[in-house]
């Protein structure tokens, strides 16, 4: 009868049994409390802990600590485990998610379900700047950083896969990566992967609302445009066939990425069209009525279904891609070193743009133990990640060089790839009209998603609520919506967005938590040598290095460019023909083969 007292709910034996797994199960370096308001879940309302369970908590947490922790003495007994589809798994970030099954290996997922969702977890924002980064690297030099930092990132994710079971003196069968750098660093290791998650957050919502401005935009200059039959590919540079590729940033030096076009000056109805509905000056803001509502939800479960639009967006990228490189063909010429007028070296000293850029896209590292762990055969989970992997690399190298390759130089530049590649098709095409929408549509359901686990980690974690009032959630969100407006009206750039914030992110969760992790652990049993200590400060200080030179890259790559010049190595390959312009007509160039 006292047990029934106690537990007066199905909820509060949830909640009970989640605090003995997390507190008996998985016991840390000292004692901690969970706040009944820290007890959450994504799709169900807040869950709490009655008093009575919370102080019951308690107790069993004390006698846990009467023993090592390898005494099993005063473990929980079976009876008060709940089964695995009723079992909560708790967040040191100050949530917990019920899942299907904590239990490894008794998952649902096949090897091929497993690796879907590893690839589509990884297809981001990022596919939209690989050809751009391509453009910054060289055609030589970028492939190759693609496929080497591929494979550093996935050793980096083998690391953290494997790092759970390097301690053995812990069950950590229900542990995340975060909890395995608490159980190394301490409470460092718990607020360093706070911020460097919530980096990663903030930099994925900055660059959505820069892309769903943009997208917005063309958007609905497409409807005018053609609700009176007006023609804005005469505005800029490019290509004058049934397929055209505009050059954006040719028509405006101050900000390529931002601006409308003005097509007839004495159009009053089109110039006043241009002064509300402006990239930078106007659309920003008509997204926060649409957005900064939909961030104070408390459940996010609705915006939840749309997943899977994800995945129908890059598949239509790829379509896409594919469709305007067999239009528009190849357009390659090779010059190892110095640029000609059309086209850009194979080797280019701005080629830390690109490894920035792919740190985010290749980034999963926060979140690979849970995707892997509903995998059916676990022992199949590092060929499993090896083939996600290959598969992301092979779609990045799919997208980066057709867009690349396909680029019609001349009459325009290589140098005309821009950071997002769609912005290199005019408003007007259908394809890529149906693209933005694809994206917007897509953007506008996961950025709620995104919001709220930004206050799962940053609330949950201060305040032990991630709801403390109305008033606390609407100062967060308008903070993270005012970043992304000031970043889409002054530095629209989401390529130098990305690798600011991806070098950022992973230089903790891809460089240096899972070397240090495994350095540490191997030093611990007497079996760290030489070569792998090397080896792995190696990957450490490519992770700084990585960082560090997002911030100078411009003014080396000069430096080194200058040197090549002086030394007299700067080479050229002979190439067909050399076109230069012989004429323009309505802002057009017309080329000459000579």
């Amino acid at each position: 009868m006292e047990d029934k007292k106690l537990f007066s709910s199905m909820a509060d034996i949830q909640n009970f049994c989640l605090n003995v797994l997390c507190q008996v199960y998985i016991p840390f370096s000292r004692p901690f409390y969970i706040e009944p308001t820290n007890i959450v879940s994504v799709n169900d309302v807040i869950q709490r802990v009655s008093d009575h369970a919370s102080a019951m908590n308690k107790r069993i947490h004390y006698y846990s600590r009467l023993t090592a922790p390898a005494d099993k003495a005063l473990i929980a007994p079976d009876h008060v485990v709940p089964a695995p589809e009723e079992c909560y798994v708790y967040s040191p970030l100050g949530s917990a998610y019920k899942l299907q099954s904590y239990t490894e290996g008794y998952g649902k997922n096949t090897s091929l379900v497993t690796i879907f969702m590893i690839w589509n977890t990884m297809m981001g924002t990022s596919i939209l700047s690989i050809p751009w980064g391509i453009k910054q690297a060289g055609f030589t030099t970028g492939m190759i950083v693609i496929i080497l930092m591929g494979l550093l990132t996935l050793y980096c994710c083998y690391r953290v896969v494997k790092s759970r079971a390097m301690i053995s003196s812990v069950d950590t069968t229900t542990w995340e990566y975060p909890d395995v750098c608490r159980y190394y660093f301490g409470s460092f290791g718990q607020w360093s992967s706070l911020l460097f998650s919530l980096v990663s957050l903030i930099g994925a919502m900055i660059v959505y609302w820069v892309l769903m401005s943009n997208f917005l935009f063309n958007t609905g200059k497409f409807i005018f445009n053609f609700i009176h039959h007006i023609n804005d590919t005469d505005a800029v540079p490019g290509t004058n066939d049934s397929n055209p590729v505009i050059c954006p940033s040719a028509s405006s030096s101050n900000h390529p990425d931002n601006g409308s076009m003005i097509f007839y000056a004495n159009d009053t109805g089109l110039q006043q069209f241009e002064k509300w509905w402006n990239k930078s000056k106007t659309v920003p803001f008509y997204l926060i009525g649409l957005l900064l509502p939909l961030l104070n939800f408390k459940s996010p479960s609705f915006f939840s279904k749309f997943n899977i639009l994800g995945t129908v967006s890059v598949l239509y990228l790829i379509f896409l891609v594919t469709f305007k490189a067999f239009h528009l063909g190849f357009h390659l010429e090779f010059h190892w070193f110095l640029p000609t007028e059309f086209f850009v070296p194979e080797i280019r000293f701005q080629f830390p743009q690109l490894t920035g850029v792919l740190t985010l896209a290749f980034f999963i590292h926060n979140c690979i133990i849970t995707l892997l762990k509903n995998n059916k055969n676990q022992e199949n989970n590092v060929r499993d990640l090896s083939i996600a992997y290959m598969l992301v690399t092979l779609t990045y190298l799919y997208i980066g060089v057709l867009v690349f390759a396909s680029f019609p130089s001349p009459p325009l530049s290589k140098d005309c790839i821009e950071q997002n590649f769609l912005d290199n098709f005019p408003s007007s095409d259908i394809l890529s009209f149906i693209a933005r929408i694809f994206l917007l549509f897509q953007m506008m359901t996961v950025y709620p998603l995104l919001g709220y686990l930004a206050r799962v980690q940053l609330l949950g974690h201060i305040f032990g609520d991630i709801y403390p009032s109305i008033f606390h959630v609407l100062i967060l969100n308008l903070v993270i919506v005012g970043a992304g407006v000031i970043m889409a009206c002054f530095y629209p750039n989401i390529g130098g967005i990305i690798r600011y914030s991806g070098a950022a992110c992973g230089l903790a969760f891809v460089f240096i938590y899972p070397s240090l992790i495994y350095m540490i652990s191997l030093y611990q049993e007497e079996r760290l040598t030489w070569p792998k200590f090397i080896f792995h400060v190696f990957i450490i200080i490519l992770g700084l290095a990585n960082l560090v030179v997002q911030f100078f890259y411009v003014k080396y790559s000069t430096v080194f460019s200058r040197s090549f010049m002086v030394l007299g190595i700067l080479t050229t390959v002979p190439h067909k023909f050399t076109c230069k312009c012989c004429c323009c007509r309505n802002s057009k160039c017309f080329p000459k083969v000579i």
